[in-house]
């Protein structure tokens, strides 16, 4: 009987701690501004309650049923309450707001719950600064040096950037131990950019932005253009550097000053006497270095190629005069303009001996009104109603005088 009265007494409050510490008020902790305002609002408040009060610290804030609490007078002016959330507004935070916070609530079944959260109150971060090198820097020799400044209260973060990415140590880029300062030896040109340093706490935040420059070249000189050409174009030379700042530029052309200050060498009309060695010269008169690019030109006659339309032209061209030279031709030929060698004089042009007229030529005697006979012989007459005229070969020469 002993066993079973312990066991019920025993059974009962652990049920009935469970029950109140299940339904303990839960809160998160706080951080809030200086001048600012921050609430208190528990995470479970129950239904039915009583009485309320809120402390800070020891310190009372508010007592006595959730639809008419008292306020103490340090805080008449300074809190707001929710009787349905049971919140706490508290305004015009002042740094010695921060502490430690509690409610307690009284349900209307005699339980007592407690909630307990802690404020952080923080100063606005102002007024930062970042300094940095003010002299030239040099890629390979110098180095560069940060500082950032700021007032209000407490930091509890500083973060550095570079052109909006997180900027992380390595063996030349050396942070501070309260992380304020960076060094960075020696500056290479990938560290151009712009540099972010950044205070925060947890109610604010301020940015400095400095940006750094580092030159370095030139290098990479190298000219661009035509390495053959026709004679009588125009011609252009590029000259490429990579150098920060820009850098400046001169041409030589066969050891020779050509007076040209630009990156880009034009000849307006090509000539033979172009022809030679090109040399561009970069020069940085930060980091007082310069570096050349040789480029070698010749300037040839024709065999450029043509256009289709300048080919098109010429055949054209061609073909005319060939036919303007045929068709005189012709007409000087059937106009008699143009006489005929006989085998003498080709005989005398080559050389040969002149055979006789007899010998070589066969003799033909127009005959004229000849007729015809039956008997196939001619005879000569005076009728003159035949249509045509006949030849008559003679092969021994011409007929004999009569």
């Amino acid at each position: 009987m002993m066993v079973s009265h312990g066991l019920f007494w025993t059974l009962w409050m652990v049920t009935c701690f469970g029950e109140c510490l299940g339904q303990d008020l839960q809160f998160p902790e706080l951080n809030g501004a200086i001048g600012g305002s921050v609430r208190f609002t528990p995470n479970n408040p129950p239904s039915s309650i009583d009485v309320v009060t809120w402390h800070f610290g020891t310190t009372l804030i508010l007592t006595g049923h959730p639809d008419s609490p008292s306020v103490s007078s340090v805080y008449r002016d300074r809190v707001s309450f929710d009787n349905n959330t049971l919140s706490l507004e508290l305004l015009n935070l002042k740094m010695e707001d921060s502490g430690s916070y509690s409610l307690t609530v009284i349900t209307s079944s005699a339980n007592q719950l407690r909630g307990e959260t802690s404020l952080q109150v923080f100063e606005i971060i102002s007024n930062v600064t970042l300094t940095g090198p003010e002299e030239a820097l040099i890629e390979g020799e110098s180095s560069a040096n940060f500082t950032s400044e700021g007032s209000g209260g407490t930091v509890t973060s500083v973060q550095w950037m570079k052109d909006n990415s997180p900027l992380s140590s390595s063996s030349r880029i050396i942070f501070s131990s309260e992380n304020r300062s960076v060094s960075i030896s020696p500056v290479e040109r990938s560290d151009t950019g712009e540099y972010q340093c950044t205070y925060s706490n947890p109610v604010s935040s301020e940015t400095a932005k400095l940006t750094l420059i580092i030159n370095y070249g030139p290098d990479g000189v190298l000219i661009k253009g035509p390495d053959v050409v026709d004679l009588g174009v125009q011609v252009f030379l590029s000259c490429f550097a990579n150098s920060e700042p820009s850098a400046s530029f001169s041409w030589l052309f066969n050891g020779s000053n050509t007076g040209v200050t630009t990156d880009k060498f034009t000849i307006d009309k090509s000539d033979f006497t172009d022809s030679g060695e090109y040399i561009c010269t970069a020069f940085n008169e930060f980091t007082n270095q310069r570096k050349a690019d040789a480029h070698l030109l010749l300037v040839k006659a024709g065999g450029g190629g043509l256009s289709a339309g300048a080919i098109a032209g010429i055949v054209i061209g061609v073909l005319i005069a060939v036919s303007g030279i045929c068709g005189l031709f012709v007409y000087l030929t059937k106009t008699n303009k143009i006489p005929k060698l006989n085998r003498k004089e080709k005989a005398q042009a080559s050389g040969e001996p002149a055979k006789s007229k007899e010998e070589t030529e066969p003799y033909y005697e127009e005959l004229t009104n000849v007729q015809r006979t039956n008997g196939g012989r001619m005879a000569q007459g005076k009728n003159t109603s035949f249509k045509e005229n006949e030849y008559v070969n003679v092969k021994h020469g011409p007929p004999k005088n009569s």
